[in-house]
């Protein structure tokens, strides 16, 4: 078997944590993840924390050669910093950690590099368990769930209609996932995070290497736990959030290789977060008291503006409710 510098086997997998003010969970994250039953090595990103986050991950390096801290010097975000544990990363395949989230099995590394070899993919995901923060050793409830899913293959086009909110609301888009990635691929198609994007990264990645042709396998749960906070960033969101979202769909439509059933869905997310980017303007422009920012919010596509109006009235109609009962 080979053996990396430290001597010790070498890393099958790099197991990426992107990490910002998670010292209280870090330690949960990092210990989840050196305790699977393969070789990984472990490699901390701090994202300029400002509490004890990187001297946590430090310790943990100085005390485990498979750790690694990479400490950025400003805050750039998620993407940005994936993209410096994908640049650092030596082993052959890649995959995400969330900091506030741990692995429950050690063998869950192993299984889906079973499941590649088996199938031959360059991605592999299986369903998240989904916690409450406030309870993670509590109940666990599948994202996806369902019926068993075996193993199965997921295109372009599928893994894109997996995203609307419309058909998978309530957090459960598949952009959610935290495959095992090959890290040839990644590298042989130039593939990285958007440094812009700080909601929807996973998502816009995915959606580029399975337009470029990555063969990518959907499997059941093998042991992610995904620790759900009510003020997450994906629960919780600026604006210009849709408005990045909609610059990267119209991205990925410009790609050649993009068939038409991947287009289709494409255009159908962006025009869910055409919708999303419109309201939240107008939200703002009310609480601003700016009626000219408000009415360009109807300068939209038809769709939207019908969206816009129907929100509105669904308001008017509540107040209206609220009013009634309080005479």
């Amino acid at each position: 078997m080979r053996m990396d510098e430290a001597g010790g086997s070498a890393p099958r997998a790099s197991i990426l944590i992107a990490a910002w003010s998670a010292e209280k969970t870090l330690d949960r994250a990092i210990s989840s993840a050196l305790a699977q039953s393969v070789p990984v090595e472990v490699i901390v990103i701090d994202d300029a924390s400002p509490d004890g986050t990187a001297a946590r991950a430090a310790a943990w390096a100085a005390s485990d050669p498979r750790v690694r801290l990479i400490r950025q010097a400003r805050n750039m975000g998620p993407g940005a910093a994936r993209n410096c544990g994908l640049d650092a990363a030596r082993a052959p395949w890649v995959t995400v950690l969330d900091a506030d989230d741990f692995f429950a099995s050690p063998d869950r590394i192993a299984h889906l590099l079973e499941i590649a070899a088996s199938e031959g993919a360059d991605f592999v995901a299986d369903d998240l368990w989904k916690v409450d923060a406030a309870d993670p050793e509590g109940p666990r409830t599948p994202m996806i769930g369902g019926a068993p899913l075996g193993v199965q293959r997921l295109d372009a086009a599928g893994f894109i209609a997996g995203n609307l909110s419309s058909q998978h609301g309530g957090r459960r888009e598949l952009g959610f996932l935290k495959p095992l990635m090959n890290n040839t691929f990644l590298r042989r198609h130039g593939i990285r995070y958007d440094p812009d994007i700080r909601l929807g990264e996973d998502y816009v990645l995915y959606a580029q290497a399975l337009i470029a042709g990555a063969r990518f396998i959907l499997t059941d749960a093998a042991g992610y736990v995904a620790v759900v906070r009510p003020e997450s960033l994906s629960g919780s969101h600026p604006t210009e959030a849709h408005e990045h979202l909609i610059a990267a769909d119209r991205a990925l439509l410009a790609l050649p290789a993009a068939d038409l059933a991947t287009r289709r869905n494409l255009t159908a997310h962006m025009r869910e977060q055409q919708k999303k980017w419109a309201w939240r303007r107008l939200i703002d422009a009310k609480g601003a008291g700016d009626l000219g920012a408000a009415a360009r919010c109807f300068h939209a596509p038809a769709g939207v503006i019908v969206d816009l109006v129907q929100r509105l009235c669904g308001e008017a109609a509540i107040r209206l409710r609220r009013r009634v009962r309080l005479r």
